[in-house]
This record gives C-alpha cells, structure tokens and sequence, in this order.
C-alpha cells in the first residue's frame, strides 16, 4: 500500500468514525416518546388507564369470588355476598370510560383488552350497558337475601361477563 493509498484510507476512517460518532442525517437527534407515557384526552397517561381499569377489573373479580364461594357454601355468609354485590355497580359506575381511544394494545402497555373494543365501539358500550344493568338487579337481588334468587342474579351477570370477554378480552 502506497502512502497516499495509507492516507485516504485514514481519512476515510476517520470520517466514518466521525459520522458514527455524530449520527446520520436519517437518525433522530434524540428518542421519541414511549407511546405508554403519551397523555391520553382524559389527562392519563396509556400506563395509568390500563393499570386503572386492571385495578377495577381485579376488584370486581374478588366480589365475584366473594359470592361464588359463598353460593357454594353449605351455611353462605349474606352479609359478605351482600357487600360484595353492592361493591360491582359501585366498582363499575364509569366503566364506560375505562377504555379510551390510544389504550389498547397497540399502545404498547401489556393489555388484554383487544383492538375489537375500538373497531366495534358502539357494541362493546352495549355490553357495557348491559353488565351494569345486571350487575344493578344483583346488588337489588342480593340486598333481598333470597338465595335463590341471588344465584340466578348472578349467572345473568355472569353471562354479561362472559359475552364480552367472548370477543373483547385476549386471554379468555
């Protein structure tokens, strides 16, 4: 290798070091946002929303636990099935809002909540309409402590559950 040969092919390094050092034109200056710190129109960020309706959701699945441990039961607790079926319309007031446009999983954040929910918008808030309705008539049914009547309360509001879950919920 000649000596002007050895000194082209410095330079040359050196520039694309400089370049690999500096970044290209076609690379951005700094990262973009996470889409899970993106503030919604509510004032949350995807993050919170989805932590948020996950929190209720849990919630509404303990009272649901509650009072299917206890229709089981030989002797059941009504005080305990009681709370629990005035905590779900209580738990569930805004569930309509649990799911805003930029929630889902295309978001980014860990979600069970399929794309559906916002293609399909008028029919899932349907479904919502429907589970609070039912979830209501528990709560009524329950405070009347027949326990006949709280154990078909509760497979309607089930169904109201499991209708959604159908085709708006991944993991079911």
């Amino acid at each position: 290798m000649t000596i002007r040969q050895t000194r082209f092919t410095l330079a040359a390094l050196a520039g694309l070091a400089l370049l690999g050092a500096c970044g290209s034109g076609d690379a951005p200056a700094a990262p973009e946002a996470s889409e899970t710190a993106t503030v919604l129109d509510n004032g949350m960020t995807v993050t919170e929303v989805v932590d948020a309706r996950q929190t209720h959701l849990k919630a509404v699945g303990k009272a649901f636990k509650t009072i299917s441990d206890n229709l089981k039961a030989g002797e059941p607790d009504m005080a305990a099935i009681q709370a629990a079926a005035a905590s779900v319309p209580t738990e569930t007031a805004d569930m309509g809002d649990w799911f805003p446009d930029g929630s889902g999983p295309a978001s980014g954040v860990k979600t069970d909540a399929l794309p559906a929910i916002w293609e399909n918008k008028a029919d899932f808030d349907s479904k919502i309409a429907d589970f609070q309705a039912a979830a209501a008539t528990l709560a009524s049914t329950a405070e009347a402590g027949d326990i006949a009547a709280i154990s078909e309360a509760f497979k309607a509001t089930g169904a109201t559950c499991k209708s959604c879950h159908e085709t708006y919920r991944a993991d079911d």
